[in-house]
């Protein structure tokens, strides 16, 4: 057993999530509350995502999903937008060495059309890179709203019926499911959310039907491998029923 195990209790260890989505909120208010800029908050806050990309590895854990950019972020103050990107590009820069090191996949979900050129050619040289790797599959929820997903699922499923290659009747759960942007991904099991705000803000909606929440007032740069492994061990306490008993 690794140190890292070692620090989560035997049943924590047995009924680890396949699946942990997270809503990295929180960025802005601890900058705030320390006078700095809202920029500072999101730099910060990337050093929490490589803690908590790393122990998810360590662990085990086969898919993280990190509510990185949504799609209504882009009604935020252009300079922090360009901000932003300018740090996602850093991001990926920096750190692609050691994902590929560490033997972590990547996928982007959302709208990338959206995303500046630049940032769409890193994102693709950075998933090129990690491609071959079989660790945790890490997936950065960019430029992402669940309802324009849903939206964009409806649309693709029309078309089949119209052209002929779909009846009605034969729409069930799993193909709304495959026309999902996570067509290939589980659903999460366990959904984590800093900041304490009680929301899901329009995030994996779908997917997230019979996900355990653990909602932390823990601000997303001060959220390290402690507060994982706090989530990973109250996700351990619950029975889940999925609508049995």
């Amino acid at each position: 057993m690794s140190i890292l195990a070692s620090n989560l209790t035997a049943e924590a260890i047995a009924n680890l999530p396949r699946h942990v989505a997270v809503i990295m909120d929180g960025n802005g208010r601890w900058a705030k509350a320390r006078h700095l800029p809202r920029i500072e908050g999101h730099r910060r806050g990337a050093d929490s995502a490589r803690e908590i990309i790393r122990t998810a590895g360590e662990l085990g854990i086969k898919y993280l999903t990190l509510y990185a950019f949504s799609a209504e972020n882009w009604n935020r103050p252009k300079d922090e937008v360009d901000a932003l990107m300018k740090y996602l590009v850093h991001y990926l820069k920096s750190e692609t060495k050691e994902l590929n090191k560490n033997n972590v996949r990547l996928e982007v979900i959302g709208q990338i059309h959206r995303l500046p050129d630049n940032v769409q050619e890193h994102l693709r040289k950075s998933i090129e890179t990690l491609s071959k790797n079989n660790g945790l599959t890490l997936i950065m929820a960019l430029s992402y709203g669940s309802r324009i997903e849903i939206v964009e699922a409806v649309r693709q499923i029309a078309k089949k019926v119209n052209s002929g290659k779909l009846e009605p009747e034969d729409i069930t759960e799993a193909v709304i499911s495959d026309h999902l942007w996570t067509r290939n991904v589980p659903d999460p099991d366990l959904m984590i959310r800093t900041s304490g705000e009680m929301r899901i803000s329009n995030f994996l909606l779908w997917q997230l039907s019979y996900a355990e929440l653990v909602i932390t007032p823990t601000l997303w740069p001060d959220f390290k491998k402690p507060q994982f492994i706090a989530a990973l061990e109250e996700y351990a306490r619950r029975h889940r029923r999925f609508g049995g008993v």
